[in-house]
């Protein structure tokens, strides 16, 4: 097990902060011991009597970034004095004219005076090093950075600001007063003292188990609001798949054509409804063929109904009889027996009165669609906002979305099922303890208090470099 110290770098590090490109502003970032000291070398302010150097933290300053006696920009620097900094150490942002030969000036200036050009993540690493942030925060950050909608937003929001931690926090402080009770009695075990009181850890692991699952059952949800809900439309050629996938993002995005199989790749967009996002796949339309290419759509097709949480199944209505619609239908359910289904019968403004009523009595649960016209695309998009249940993100508990800490959480709950056994089956407090330290391990993993070099290395390359 690392220390969190031994990672501690001291060097100054620089990297861009906003994105690379030409913009209105671009803000460069240093931290490190000598940041403030490096940069007030290079800045001269309005006010020349001040020296940047001895400026108080949180402040910020207009003047000049020069090269020697060359200007090279106007800027704003705005000072953060250690360890009261996003990194816990003296921090400088510059921020300067977005222009791209701008920024590699300045940042040029300050790698050949003794800055270092940051690796991936590392600003937040040693946020995470100096203890201003734990692990499940700092990845929060990432998260944060990434997320494309309300609910991926509100996860990574409620991670980054501890919501995660303290519930973490909390179950390994309940473990470690038990587990310390335990090992007391395995240093008087000749005098068969009892220090930990049995019904009382009973109790505590029931609770602990509780809340462990309730994360651990989540993380369905959390993966679902982080990555988006992928959606396969797929049915016979010319039903009007690509029709919906235009009419749901309101935009012509595939193809549209009277020609079978004009769609032979899948074709994928993302519409946001109600703070989630869902990522719509237009397929290839399923037939018999001949044709090499078209057969390979039609392969790619069967793929993403495999990788789908939902499949919107469109049958063409005017074409076909309700016997017809249920034959189909129960191809593909067979098929895909777990695979949520929605059955959307089509062009619903060419079917006749006397088939609208027979789908619709018969099979309730069936949409009738016109993709063309947009007749019930509301109530599709109602039964799309049903799939997800944000009610526990609305209630402020604690979602995870994170793939890491499920594997950690589910390994936790494994120790915690086999310490539950041993008190049933009142085994020795030496095996009940090597179970408690087991789950303390996982739990501890997630918040970083159990870390390795390797697992820093993983967590942190997946950053933008700048954070």
């Amino acid at each position: 097990m690392e220390q969190k110290e031994s990672g501690i770098r001291n060097d100054t590090i620089i990297a861009l902060a906003t994105a690379y490109g030409v913009g209105a502003i671009a803000v460069i970032r240093l931290s490190g011991e000598d940041a403030i000291e490096l940069v007030s070398e290079h800045f001269e302010g309005r006010s020349k009597t001040k020296i940047l150097k001895d400026q108080p933290s949180h402040t910020v300053h207009l003047g000049l970034i020069k090269d020697g006696d060359r200007i090279l920009d106007e800027v704003l620097v705005t000072v953060f004095r250690a360890p009261h900094s996003y990194t816990g150490e003296n921090v400088v942002e510059i921020s300067c004219h977005g222009s791209t030969f701008i920024q590699q000036e300045i940042l040029q200036l300050f790698l050949k005076n003794g800055a270092r050009h940051a690796d991936a993540g590392e600003f937040t690493l040693r946020a995470f090093l100096n203890a201003k942030m734990d692990l499940s925060q700092a990845e929060a950050v990432a998260d944060l950075i990434a997320s494309d909608s309300q609910a991926s937003h509100d996860i990574a929001l409620q991670q980054m600001r501890g919501g995660f931690s303290s519930e973490i926090a909390a179950l390994r402080d309940q473990l470690v007063h038990f587990a310390s009770m335990i090992e007391l009695e395995l240093d008087f075990v000749e005098e068969d003292v009892e220090f930990a009181d049995r019904a009382e850890f009973q109790k505590l692991i029931h609770k602990i188990r509780q809340v462990v699952k309730r994360l651990i059952d989540s993380f369905s949800l959390g993966n679902v609001l982080k990555n988006g809900i992928p959606v396969a439309i797929v049915g016979e050629p010319n039903v009007g798949k690509s029709t919906l996938l235009n009419a749901l993002l309101n935009e012509e995005k595939a193809i549209v054509s009277d020609i079978a199989g004009t769609t032979r790749d899948a074709i994928e967009d993302e519409m946001i409804l109600n703070g989630v996002s869902y990522r719509f796949i237009d397929t290839a339309g399923i037939r018999e063929t001949s044709d090499v290419v078209e057969s390979i759509g039609i392969q790619k097709t069967f793929e993403n109904i495999e990788k789908a949480q939902l499949v919107l199944q469109l049958i063409d209505g005017e074409k076909v009889q309700l016997d017809q619609v249920e034959a189909e239908v129960g191809r593909l359910q067979n098929k895909y027996p777990t695979k949520k289904i929605l059955t959307l019968i089509n062009k619903s403004d060419k079917i006749s009165s006397s088939d609208r009523i027979a789908f619709s009595e018969n099979h309730p649960d069936w949409i009738l669609i016109s993709a063309k016209t947009k007749e019930g695309l509301d109530l599709l998009l109602k039964h799309l906002s049903d799939l997800v249940n944000t009610g526990a993100l609305s209630n402020q508990q604690t979602v995870v979305s994170n793939s890491r800490h499920f594997e950690a959480l589910s390994k936790a709950m494994d120790s915690l099922n086999e310490v539950q056994k041993g008190l049933d089956q009142d085994i020795s407090s030496d095996l009940i303890a090597i179970d408690i330290r087991q789950a303390l391990f996982h739990l501890g993993e997630i918040t970083g208090e159990i870390t390795t070099d390797d697992l820093l290395g993983n967590i942190f390359a997946n950053f933008c470099i700048g954070k």
